[in-house]
């Protein structure tokens, strides 16, 4: 990094570390010749929907992959946890249960299905739901847990499919971010009644868009691919209502596939990444990396950092200053659910440690467009906007006029 003075920094006028953004979206581009390939494939047969060849060849890799006996795709990760929640919650009840500590449109969906989130607190070091907040939150009209991963790291599975048992209510898990992980009980994609994932491009798997589930119920599986497809079960033959048009394509399937045979050369070139980070956020005070669990299989795909009181700016003005020098980090899941909703009823139990934790945590740039030479740079811009803070905040009234 050239940088020498404060005034040269990109939000007061300078010019921009990265010509190129570096954001904190995954961007995978696999081999194009393996794309191209499994593209052949449904081209010569001339099955380019339905259920086409690389959409079962997917479904049967990814079964394989998570250790289930069932994978359903999908055209978004989206229809599959929404078919999910419409097909497992309980008859005639009305709240999911749900941390406010996460993706940011996830109300939309249940609001979609006519339901009401409850939200939940989480834990303060993990950020995962927090299981006693969880079995708080239970009550007559619960209809389903949604178990919603961390970015980094995975929920208490075993407490929340122990609380599910108990209360006798279907879990069901968003897995969205933790494709690759494992837990003591084995790889993620085989607890609850049910787990989802995203095949957006910003994810581990790339398939340009889609997502999946994976169970072990067949009855479940053999229902969510039928409503994926309008509710048929053969010619002219339907059997479930609330079907719709969920169908994953042919092209999506080709290119999740050649992201397959890619992932453990992907997960090495993360963990490479992560380690960079590690090294070089352990020289600032006010940084702290939230640290992958490596007793189980990680995907470290994710960079998560904790702005604690030693350092010298918010959370926010940090992203500002540094979404300006072409550094696309962003503030983790801020603001929380419960505080941006505007229409749709909601239910909350105490949440001044989620709203706390919102206003702490920074995502950092990460995936396969940000090398290990890119993640020096920005460690390199960090400690140098440590080192001149007081000059910076002498500055700062000047933000506005580069906005």
């Amino acid at each position: 990094m050239n940088k020498k003075t404060s005034e040269e920094l990109a939000v007061f006028g300078g010019r921009p570390i990265f010509e190129e953004f570096k954001s904190t979206s995954n961007l995978l581009k696999p081999d194009v010749e393996k794309f191209l390939n499994y593209s052949k494939t449904f081209y010569a047969k001339k099955h380019y929907t339905n259920n086409g060849p690389n959409v079962r060849l997917l479904e049967s890799r990814l079964a394989s992959f998570h250790n289930t006996k069932h994978c359903v795709s999908f055209s978004s990760g989206f229809w599959a946890l929404a078919l999910a929640i419409k097909v497992l919650a309980k008859r005639g009840k009305t709240e999911v249960i749900l941390p406010s500590l996460t993706y940011r449109r996830m109300t939309d969906m249940i609001a979609w299905l006519g339901l009401t989130p409850h939200f939940c607190e989480v834990n303060e070091e993990t950020l995962a739901m927090c299981p006693s907040s969880v079995k708080s939150c239970v009550n007559e009209n619960t209809a389903v847990i949604l178990g919603v991963h961390p970015i980094v790291n995975c929920s208490d599975v075993e407490s929340l499919e122990l609380i599910a048992n108990e209360c006798e209510l279907p879990l069901v898990f968003d897995s969205v971010e933790s494709v690759y992980e494992s837990i003591d009980a084995g790889k993620i994609g085989a607890f609850g009644e049910a787990e989802c994932f995203s095949l957006h491009a910003c994810k581990l798997f790339n398939g340009f868009g889609g997502g999946y589930l994976t169970t072990n119920n067949s009855e479940l599986a053999k229902q969510l691919s039928s409503m994926r497809t309008f509710g048929f079960v053969g010619p002219d033959n339907i059997e479930y209502s609330h079907g719709v048009n969920a169908k994953l394509n042919e092209m999506h399937a080709c290119m999740a596939l050649a992201s397959l045979d890619d992932i453990d050369a992907q997960v090495a070139d993360n963990k490479a990444r992560y380690y960079q980070y590690r090294k070089g956020l352990a020289s600032l005070k006010g940084f702290s990396l939230l640290e992958f669990d490596e007793v189980f299989d990680s995907g470290f795909k994710n960079i998560v950092a904790r702005i604690n009181d030693a350092w010298p700016f918010t959370r926010d003005e940090t992203v500002r200053i540094l979404n300006a020098e072409g550094v696309l980090a962003r503030a983790h899941y801020d603001p929380p659910l419960h505080t941006k909703l505007n229409d749709n009823e909601y239910i909350a139990c105490d949440l001044s440690l989620t709203e706390s934790l919102a206003t702490q945590f920074i995502n950092l740039p990460c995936g396969q467009k940000v090398s290990c030479d890119d993640i020096d740079q920005i460690v390199d811009l960090l400690s140098f906007i440590e080192k001149h803070a007081d000059q910076i905040k002498q500055l700062m009234p000047r933000m506005t006029e580069h906005d």
